[in-house]
């Protein structure tokens, strides 16, 4: 386990001493009903506007992952209290006047902290603060946002290499005005941007000139601001913001279960002509990844959208023969190419070159472990191709990478004799992934 970044695993990870797990199929059909953690995308949003809100802010069904845990973490060694109690958390905001004005910051290998924290610093009054990141978030570059949040006023400097962290913030509040930044690197650039914007001296004006990649999750961005009281303004085709000078106002906040994790469940039952019922995620969510659905639709799934569940009833054979774009949501194309072997004909995934700078290069990874396990794939810029294969038994690496680890542990519910090394990467966004498997009849087993 030598590539793994342990200082990222926070204590609510599991599995850290765990070398592997092997996964086996299970007895008897797939058939149960689960509740799903929260979702990643709206606890971080929502912690970060909840500490630079004025008064108190309750949350319930927030995720306990690792990358939540870096968020609290990082708003309380900036002097916001916090009391976790299991799922919620209360959260003292401070009104942008962050009241340790003089801290050092570890985010772990969060990527959603690593974006929305640095422009809720600047807008602070006062503080000088250092950002640490993990070894691998270190990697990934920052500079679109920084330059914007520099154009309106921040005072940031890279510690070591330019465009990256680690950095070093200087609140002085935004100046505001007008600042133009590309979406199509990263939707979370756009997101921390509009975060930060209310508590700048003046209105602010973002512009895309090109286009948002995963516009979706802008809008949970968006839709969170208004929740907590700041209505931000925008164009149909989103390339252009108006954000109000303004203050968040603490509130009582119930979070959507998080649709990336469930649609590993629903992809079970896919593959195993099972049923999984989830009884705590709708339609109505306004997260791109519930579009799966449709996915699993049309390899042949039956989906039932209840008032306050979804439940997906597998198929005996998996449709296949289609090319897809992934870039909508994108963060599902590991597990669409982890049950593709099982289909009538090859499945085609495009428009995700960008997934090759996330935790790992998420499309040289799941090429490389599918071809281990035998599977006939191709390998493109953007994409991969996969062909219909029996894959057969293999030893298969998670590169530190929970989306690697989760999809690759999908084959092991088909083919006996499938290990997945460094089962604990799961932590950060579920992990009780396994848990959940093995509570569903999945075979699991570790080994030290």
């Amino acid at each position: 386990m030598s590539h793994v970044d342990l200082r990222a695993r926070s204590p609510w990870s599991a599995l850290n001493d765990v070398q592997s797990v092997s996964i086996s199929p299970p007895q008897q059909a797939i058939d149960g009903e689960i509740r799903i953690p929260g979702s990643k995308s709206f606890t971080n949003r929502a912690l970060i506007m909840a500490g630079l809100a004025s008064g108190t802010t309750v949350l319930s069904g927030i995720l306990r992952s690792d990358d939540s845990y870096w968020c609290i973490d990082a708003l309380n060694k900036l002097g916001i209290q916090t009391e976790v109690n299991g799922d919620e958390v209360t959260v003292h905001g401070a009104g942008s006047m962050w009241p340790n004005e003089q801290a050092e910051l570890y985010i772990g290998a969060a990527g959603t902290i690593a974006r929305f924290l640095p422009g809720a610093l600047a807008v602070g009054k006062k503080g000088d603060w250092v950002l640490e990141a993990s070894k691998r978030m270190s990697e990934r570059p920052v500079r679109p946002l920084i330059d914007a949040l520099k154009v309106l006023g921040a005072d940031i400097e890279y510690l070591e290499k330019d465009g990256y962290y680690p950095m070093r913030i200087k609140a002085k509040q935004l100046m505001g005005g007008s600042v133009s930044i590309s979406g199509k690197v990263s939707s979370q650039f756009i997101s921390g941007l509009l975060l930060a914007s209310p508590y700048a001296k003046r209105e602010v004006t973002v512009t895309i000139p090109d286009y948002i990649v995963q516009q979706d999750y802008v809008k949970i961005t968006l839709n969170l601001m208004e929740q907590f009281g700041v209505k931000a303004q925008f164009n149909e085709n989103f390339t252009e913001f108006k954000i109000p000078k303004s203050e968040y106002t603490g509130r009582r906040l119930q979070l959507e279960a998080d649709a990336s994790t469930a649609s590993y469940f629903f992809a079970l039952a896919a593959i195993t002509n099972g049923r999984i019922k989830i009884t705590n995620l709708t339609f109505g969510t306004s997260q791109p990844d519930i579009d799966m659905l449709s996915v699993y639709k049309k390899m042949g799934c039956t989906i039932t959208r209840g008032e306050d569940f979804i439940e997906l009833v597998g198929t005996p054979q998996l449709k296949g023969g289609f090319d897809i774009s992934m870039k909508e949501m994108s963060d599902q194309t590991l597990t669409l190419a982890a049950i593709a072997p099982f289909a009538t004909g090859p499945i085609t995934l495009r428009d995700v070159e960008h997934i090759r700078h996330h935790e790992s290069d998420r499309i040289s990874a799941i090429c490389t472990e599918l071809k281990k396990a035998g599977v006939k794939v191709e390998e493109f810029k953007d994409g991969l191709t996969v062909h219909p294969t029996t894959p057969q038994a293999a030893t298969l690496n998670s590169y530190d990478d929970h989306r690697v680890a989760m999809s690759l542990a999908l084959l092991g519910v088909k083919v006996p004799g499938m290990v997945i090394n460094d089962p604990g990467c799961v932590s950060k966004t579920c992990p009780t992934y396994f848990d959940l498997l093995q509570g569903l009849g999945v075979g699991v087993q570790y080994s030290n």
